[in-house]
C-alpha cells in the first residue's frame, strides 16, 4: 500500500473514530469504581440478604464479622463453584447455539456513521419458548426439587457470570484494536481502564452474531426467567407442593416474567435504544446483562423463598393495579414512539419539526414527559417490591436503583439531544418541561 493511500485510509478512521473528548462516570476513577463495585453489589445483595446468612439483613452482621469473613482465604474460595461455573457455560452454549439454529427473520438496525446498517436476527422469544419448554418437561419429569439447584449454587452462578462478563469485555476490548473496527463515539478516550469499561467498540461481532444484541436479551434476561422459576420450586418443595406457593411469590415472579416476556416479544424495539445505537460493549454492558440483571433483579423472589408472606385477595388486587399502570404507561409510551418514528400518527398528535427536518412529539404520553416509558418502567419496579413488604429496605433495591439509572440515561439523552438539535432542542424543553414524572421531575 503507498504512502499516500495509507494516510487516506488513517485519515478516513480518524474521522469515523474521533477521539472521545468528554468522560461519563467520572472518567476512568468513576469506571473503575462501578467496575469494582458492580460485583461487590452483587454479592453484597446475598450475603446482606439471605436465609444462609441469616436474614435480611443478618441480625448479627457487623464490621468485625465482615472483615474476618473477607480475612479468611476459605470465604474466598466459597465464592467458586466448578460444577456451578459448568452449568452458567452451558446456559450460554445454549444460547448461542439457538441463536444459530432457531429460525427468526432479519431486521434492519439504525443507520450507522458508516451509512450501513447492521442485519440483526430476531429470535430472543423462540429461544426462551425452547428454554421454558425444556424446563418444564425437565420439572415435569422430576419434580420441583430438581430445580432448585440455581437457589442452591447461587454465589457460584454469580461467579460465573462475572467471570464471563470480564472474558467478554476484555476479549471485545483487544479486539477493537483491529483494523476497521467501528468504534464508540463515547468509549475511543485512550485510557484502557475507562475505555474497558464503557466499551470501545460500537457493534463486536463474529459474522452476523452481534454480541452486543445477543447479550442484551438472551442469557441475562431469560435467566432471569428461570432464576424465577428455581425460586418457586424452592418454596414449593418447602410449603408441600405448588398448591401452596404463596401469593407474594406469584405476583412478584408473575410480573417479573411477563416484562421479560413482553421484552423479547417486541426484540426489534431494542434496535433504537442507546445500548445499540450509541453505547459501545464492554465490561459496563456485559456485566449488567449477564449478572445484574439476572441475580439482582430477581432479588424480591429469592426473598420470598424463606420470608413466606399470604397477602390475601385485596392486596394482590392493589398490587397487580400498580403494576398495570405501569406497564400501560409503558407500553403506550412505547408504543407512540415506535409508530411516530415508522411514519405513523394514527392519534393525529401534534409534534414539532426542528431545522433538521426531525419531528418531536409534543402530545400524546411524549407531551406530558420527555421520558414517558420511564415512569411506566418505575411504577413496575415499585410493584415488584411490594409483595416483599415493608419488612425491609433491601428488597426495594431494585427500584431505588432503577430510578438513578433512568436519570442518569435521561440526562445522558438529552445531553445529546442537545448535541444534535440546538436551539431546537431546548424550545422543546418549554413544550415538553418534564424529564419523566409529570409535575414531579
Amino acid at each position: 500500500m503507498s504512502s499516500s493511500k495509507s494516510k487516506s485510509v488513517a485519515r478516513r478512521g480518524a474521522e469515523l473514530n474521533p477521539r472521545t473528548t468528554k468522560y461519563e462516570f467520572f472518567g476512568p476513577p468513576g469506571a473503575l469504581f462501578v467496575t469494582l463495585t458492580v460485583p461487590i453489589t452483587t454479592y453484597a445483595l446475598y450475603f446482606g440478604c439471605s436465609e444462609q446468612a441469616g436474614g435480611c439483613p443478618p441480625p448479627a452482621i457487623t464490621t468485625d464479622a465482615i472483615v474476618a469473613a473477607l480475612s479468611d482465604p476459605q470465604w474466598w474460595k466459597g465464592l467458586w463453584d466448578t460444577e456451578a461455573a459448568l452449568m452458567y457455560l452451558g446456559w450460554y452454549a445454549f444460547c448461542v447455539a439457538a441463536w444459530f439454529v432457531l429460525p427468526g427473520d432479519w431486521v434492519e438496525g439504525v443507520t450507522m456513521r458508516t451509512g450501513k446498517k447492521k442485519m440483526y436476527k430476531i429470535n430472543a422469544f423462540t429461544t426462551m419458548l425452547l428454554a421454558l419448554g425444556l424446563t418444564g418437561g425437565y420439572i415435569g419429569r422430576y419434580g420441583p426439587e430438581s430445580f432448585t439447584f440455581i437457589y442452591d449454587n447461587w454465589v457460584g452462578l454469580v461467579t460465573a457470570s462475572i467471570l464471563m462478563s470480564v472474558v467478554q469485555g476484555l476479549g471485545c476490548y483487544a479486539a477493537s484494536f483491529r483494523p476497521g473496527a467501528l468504534l464508540a463515539l463515547g468509549g475511543n478516550s485512550g485510557n484502557p481502564i475507562y475505555d474497558f469499561f464503557i466499551g470501545r467498540e460500537l457493534n463486536p461481532s463474529i459474522g452476523y452474531f452481534d454480541l452486543k444484541s445477543f447479550n442484551e436479551l438472551r442469557p441475562g434476561l431469560i435467566l432471569w426467567v428461570l432464576i424465577d422459576i428455581s425460586m418457586m420450586c424452592e418454596q414449593a418443595v418447602r410449603r408441600g407442593g405448588y398448591k401452596h406457593i404463596t401469593d407474594s411469590m406469584w405476583l412478584a415472579s408473575a410480573f417479573q416474567v411477563f416484562y421479560v416476556f413482553d421484552g423479547l416479544y417486541n426484540e426489534p424495539a431494542i434496535l433504537t435504544t442507546m445500548d445499540i445505537t450509541t453505547d459501545g460493549f464492554g465490561f459496563m454492558l456485559a456485566v449488567g446483562d449477564l449478572t445484574w440483571v439476572p441475580f439482582v433483579y430477581s432479588l424480591q423472589p429469592r426473598f420470598l423463598v424463606f420470608r413466606q408472606k399470604e397477602l390475601g385477595y385485596a392486596a394482590t388486587a392493589a398490587i397487580v393495579a400498580v403494576n398495570v399502570l405501569g406497564y400501560v404507561i409503558f407500553r403506550a409510551a412505547n408504543g407512540q414512539k415506535n409508530d411516530f418514528r415508522n411514519g405513523k400518527n394514527p392519534k393525529n398528535l401534534k409534534y414539532m419539526t426542528t431545522e433538521r427536518g426531525t419531528k418531536l412529539l409534543i402530545e400524546g404520553w411524549w407531551g406530558m414527559s420527555r421520558h414517558p416509558n420511564y415512569m411506566g418502567d418505575l411504577i413496575m419496579a415499585f410493584a415488584w417490591s411490594l409483595p416483599t413488604g415493608f419488612e425491609t429496605p433491601i428488597t426495594y433495591f431494585y427500584v431505588t436503583y432503577f430510578a438513578v439509572l433512568l436519570i442518569h440515561r435521561q440526562m445522558r439523552d438529552d445531553e445529546n439531544c442537545e448535541k444534535k438539535y440546538g436551539k431546537d432542542w431546548h424550545k422543546y424543553c418549554k413544550l415538553v418541561p418534564y424529564r419523566i414524572i409529570p409535575y414531579v421531575y
